[in-house]
């Protein structure tokens, strides 16, 4: 087995203890959880591809201070984790899911970047109710409406994004696309194996 294959399956098995703990979301926060039903899986066509630059953009975080891609050029890996819609059931689930794996970002020198075309109060209210804190930036891409998710060309047709993951590396390559289905969570693992690669 590979060494990516190893931490993998390390990675799957700590899942497996801890994502009942990790997803499982206090009950009062599950009644305001809005559920939009089955979705069309994808629905865009991606502008960028792997090798190419990654679109800079600044945008306004919870924390209240705006965020820039390319500053950390030169510094860090990023994720940028794509999300549809705050509130929302997958959503609720995938983000709180990176609290887990924290260490593999530190690890591996990056930072995860959450981005939804929610607007700040709307964010700053359902990150407040998950529970545990979020350690990575949530950036809003409300306005002008979904222009990071359109430059990534991962914004659908309804207005909100794609569920996708770019793995950008220190120089602000995108090293890998993951545009998952939308009405399902990315496997966390994911982000595991492709940082690795970034740091053999």
């Amino acid at each position: 087995m590979t060494p990516i294959g190893r931490i993998a399956g390390l990675f799957f098995a700590v899942l497996i203890i801890v994502c009942g703990q990790a997803f499982g979301l206090s009950e009062a926060f599950k009644e305001n959880v809005y559920n939009p039903g089955k979705l069309k899986p994808i629905d865009s066509r991606l502008k960028v591809k792997v090798g190419d630059p990654a679109p800079d953009f600044s945008l306004p975080s919870v924390s209240g201070e705006k965020v820039t891609l390319s500053h950390f050029r030169g510094k860090k890996n990023v994720v940028i984790s794509f999300v549809p819609a705050a509130w929302t059931p997958v959503c609720s689930d995938q983000w709180p899911g990176y609290n887990i794996v924290k260490d593999l970002f530190d690890e591996n020198d990056a930072i995860l970047l959450g981005i939804t075309v929610d607007n700040i109060p709307t964010l700053y209210a359902w990150t407040k109710q998950m529970g545990s804190p979020l350690w990575f930036p949530v950036l809003s891409d409300f306005w002008p409406h979904g222009a990071v998710a359109d430059a990534y060309g991962v914004l659908r047709t309804d207005g909100v994004s794609e569920r996708a993951l770019f793995v950008i590396d220190k120089q602000g390559i995108i090293r890998s696309i993951n545009v998952s289905d939308i009405n399902v969570r990315p496997d966390l693992a994911y982000c595991a194996v492709e940082l690795k690669k970034l740091n053999p």
